[in-house]
C-alpha cells in the first residue's frame, strides 16, 4: 500500500514502523471474513481493512473524527487477521500506533478520559481484591438482575510445593490471583510434580496489558519497567522460564521488547524477558507421555469443548498444542465451529463494548455447547470468566484439569 506520511511522522520512529507495515498491505480483504466486528456488523470501518484506511489517513494528515475513534475502539484486538493475512501485515502493532495518533488529534472528554483510566487503575491496583471479597459477601442479597450468572470463584487453595533443581518465574498478574487463584496454585503443584519449582517475584504486578489496549501508554510502560526490574533478579540467577498461565498476558510479556526497544536503560534486560515467556502448554507438550503415565488406569473419557483463546491462536501462534495433551490424557474433544472467533472478553472489551461482548459471547457458548460437553477448558481467565456468563457448563483453565486428571496417581 503506497502511503505518504505527513510532516508530522516523516523520518520518525512511530512513522518508520506504520509505514513498513502499510507497504505490506494489499488490501486483498482476506482479514474481513475472520474479524469478528465486521462479521456483526457489516461496516467495512469496523473490519481490519477499514481501519488499516482510518489509521492510514490519520498518519497522511487527513481529518481524524470521533468516528475514527469509535471504529478503532470497536476492535477487539483479536488479531484474527493477523493469522489469515497472506502478506503478514502487523495489524495489532499498527492498530497500538493508530489508537494513540488518535487519541491526541481527537481527545476524548474529561470524564472519559478519568474513567479509563480509573478502570485500568483499579483492575491492576491494591483496591481490586478487597472489592471482590465485598462483591461476593453481598451478592446472595442482590437482585437476580444484578447478578445474571456470574461463576462462583473457589477459595484461595493453599500451595506447599518441595524446592527443586529447575526454577521458573511464575507471573502472577492482577485480576486472575484475585478471582481464580487456583489457576496459579494447580500450576504450581502439576509443575512441581515434574520436578521444577515455580517461584514468585515481589513487587511485581499488572503486566501492562490493562493500560496498553486502553490507550494509557505510560501507565503500561510504567508497569512494564516495574516487572522488569522484579524478575531481573530472578532472571540473573538462572530461571530457566518465565511462565504465564493467562495466555493474554503472555502475548504481552512477548511485546515487552518491542515497547521498550528505544529505552537504553531497559531494552536489553525487556527483549530477554520477552525471550523467556512461555506459555505453560509449551512445557508440558513435550511431558505429555510422562503425565499420561499418571493418569491412573480405567479413567473414563471426559467430553471437553475447547476454546482456544485469541491471545493463544492468533497472539502467541500456538495452535493444536493444548488439544493433543488433553488427548493423550483421555479427553474426548468435541468439534467446536468457528473455533478462531472471539469470545468477546477482550481484557475491558466487554466492559467497555458491552452489547458486541455479550453477542460474542453468546455465539461463542453456542458453539461449544453443540458438541455436547461435560464441560469447557481454556487457556485465559478472561475468557473463562465472560463464557462462563453465556453457558451452564463448568468452565475452567486447562491445567486445573490437567493437574486433577494427574493427581490421584501421583500421589499413590
Amino acid at each position: 500500500m503506497q502511503t505518504r506520511l505527513s510532516e508530522e511522522f516523516r523520518g520518525t520512529s512511530v512513522g518508520a514502523e506504520a509505514g513498513e507495515i502499510l507497504q505490506r498491505c494489499v488490501h486483498c480483504g482476506f482479514c474481513t471474513a475472520t474479524c469478528p466486528t465486521y462479521r456483526l456488523l457489516g461496516d467495512e470501518l469496523d473490519g481490519p481493512r477499514g481501519r488499516i484506511h482510518l489509521i492510514k489517513q490519520a498518519l497522511e494528515g487527513e481529518a481524524v473524527t470521533a468516528s475514527t475513534r469509535l471504529h478503532l475502539d470497536r476492535c477487539l484486538t483479536c488479531r484474527a487477521c493477523e493469522t489469515t493475512c497472506p502478506s503478514g501485515v502487523q495489524y495489532g502493532r499498527l492498530l497500538d500506533i493508530g489508537r494513540e495518533v488518535v487519541e491526541r488529534k481527537v481527545p476524548r472528554s474529561r470524564v472519559q478520559r478519568i474513567a479509563r483510566r480509573m478502570l485500568a487503575d483499579f483492575l491492576a491496583g491494591p483496591l481490586f481484591a478487597p472489592a471482590v471479597k465485598v462483591g461476593r459477601w453481598v451478592q446472595p442479597v442482590l437482585p437476580a438482575r444484578w447478578r445474571p450468572g456470574r461463576p462462583a470463584m473457589a477459595a484461595k487453595p493453599g500451595v506447599s510445593a518441595p524446592a527443586h533443581t529447575r526454577r521458573m518465574l511464575l507471573v502472577r498478574g492482577c485480576v486472575q490471583p484475585v478471582m481464580a487463584p487456583q489457576i496459579d496454585a494447580a500450576a504450581v503443584r502439576l509443575l512441581s510434580r515434574l520436578g521444577i519449582t515455580l517461584l514468585n517475584a515481589r513487587d511485581a504486578g499488572c503486566c501492562g496489558a490493562l493500560h496498553h489496549h486502553l490507550t494509557l501508554p505510560e501507565g503500561a510502560l510504567e508497569r512494564v519497567r516495574r516487572n522488569v526490574d522484579a524478575w531481573w533478579p530472578l532472571v540473573e540467577s538462572g530461571v530457566e522460564a518465565i511462565l504465564v498461565t493467562a495466555s493474554g498476558c503472555g502475548v504481552m510479556l512477548r511485546e515487552y521488547g518491542h515497547l521498550l526497544r528505544n529505552d537504553p536503560q531497559y531494552a536489553h534486560r525487556a527483549e530477554r524477558i520477552s525471550s523467556l515467556a512461555r506459555d505453560p502448554v509449551e512445557l508440558l507438550a513435550v511431558e505429555a507421555p510422562r503425565l499420561a503415565n499418571q493418569v491412573p488406569a480405567g479413567s473414563p473419557s471426559t467430553r471437553i469443548a475447547f476454546h482456544s483463546p485469541c491471545s493463544l491462536q492468533h497472539g502467541l501462534r500456538i495452535t493444536g498444542a493444548v488439544e493433543g495433551l488433553l488427548r493423550s490424557l483421555g479427553a474426548e474433544l468435541t468439534v467446536v465451529t468457528d473455533a478462531h472467533a472471539c469470545c468477546g472478553s477482550a481484557g475491558t472489551y466487554s466492559l467497555l463494548q458491552p452489547e458486541l461482548a455479550a453477542r460474542l459471547a453468546r455465539a461463542k457458548a453456542q458453539a461449544l455447547e453443540a458438541g455436547g460437553p461435560e464441560l469447557v477448558l481454556t487457556a485465559n481467565f478472561g475468557c473463562q470468566r465472560q463464557i462462563g456468563m453465556a453457558t451452564s457448563l463448568p468452565v475452567r483453565h486447562w491445567i486445573e484439569w490437567v493437574e486433577q486428571r494427574t493427581t490421584e496417581s501421583a500421589c499413590d
